[in-house]
Parts: structure tokens; sequence; C-alpha cells
């Protein structure tokens, strides 16, 4: 490289061509120079280990459980209000009996409104929660990376945009170690 710079200045032939040269010679070297800083996370094993991901999907669990089991109990209370219903209708009228099966349906389809309503709430704060620590952990990759000088961080595992990549260049710990001690605070 220095044998084409000294080729260069001895051929230029007057001081507008040096500026040109000197020019392009300082753009060519600071390109030459600068380096892109890439490090890559594997989300999976990101969001895997991260205790307040880890935490909030205990919590949906546990609330979905105590759901399935409420669901069960008025299922059964139901189940045996209909068996009741059943052993009254046969000293009964049939327009009496009727009525009594077309209120019982009505109720049965309340109950099933009712219940289908409050599992899609819990679904969908759930997902409002998960969202949240979702977007809290880009803003920490991106503060990672800003604060550790990179000038990318690309996304791998499944689905992910890294197909390889050294582990040198991993910072899924770094990152994870970072995100768990915040969540400990």
């Amino acid at each position: 490289m220095f044998l084409i710079i000294a080729f260069l200045f001895l051929t230029a032939q007057n001081n507008h061509q040096m500026k040109k040269f000197f020019i392009a010679t300082a753009v060519l070297t600071a390109m030459a120079c600068q380096q892109d800083k890439i490090g890559y996370v594997d989300n999976i094993r990101l969001m895997d280990g991260y205790k307040e991901k880890v935490a909030v999907e205990a919590r949906f669990n546990a609330q979905k459980e105590t759901f399935n089991k409420k669901r069960d109990s008025v299922s059964q209370v139901f189940q045996m209000e209909a068996q009741a219903m059943e052993a009254q209708s046969k000293g009964m009228s049939q327009q009496k009996a009727q009525e009594a099966y077309a209120m019982l349906q009505q109720k049965g389809q309340r109950m099933g409104q009712e219940l289908q309503q409050a599992e899609q709430l819990m679904q969908m704060q759930g997902q409002a929660e998960m969202d949240s620590v979702i977007q809290k952990v880009k803003k920490e990759i991106i503060a990672f990376g800003k604060a550790k000088g990179y000038t990318y961080i690309l996304g791998g595992g499944e689905g992910g945009s890294v197909l390889y990549g050294v582990e040198s260049k991993d910072v899924t710990d770094e990152i994870l170690a970072m995100l768990n001690s915040e969540s400990q605070e």
C-alpha cells in the first residue's frame, strides 16, 4: 500500500492533483481502518434464561390452571343441575319440561360465554405482559450494543437471521447476565 501511495505522490504533477491525492488517500485509509463490530444473540436461549420472562410465564400458567379448575367446577355444577332437571322433568307436563330445558340451555350458554370472555381476557393480559418483557429485552440489547461499541447485534436461534456465527461473537450470555441482574434489583 505504501508503494502505491509513494508512486501516486511522485506522479502527481501539480498541487491540485496532490490535494486530491491526499484526500483520496485519507478516505481510503479511514475506510480500511474502520471495521464493524458485530455480535449475535441466540434469542431462544436468551428468553428461556431471562428470569423475568420465566416469572411472567409461571404467573400465566398459574392463572390458567386456576381458570381451568374454575371452569371444571362450574361445568360439574351445571351437569348436576342438568341431571336434577332431567329427574324433575319426568313429573312435569311436556310444555313445562320444554320451558325448563330452554332456561337451562340459556343458562349454559351464558356461562359458556362468560367463561370464554374470562379466558380471552386472561390471554390478552398475559400477552401484553410478555410483549412488555420483549420490548424491555430489545431496549437492553440496544443499550448493550451502544455501550460496548457494536455496529450490529444480530438475532439467532429459531427464526433468527444468523445462520452461522463464531462463538466468540455470541453475546447472549453477557446480555442475559445483565438482564437477570437488573430483574433482581
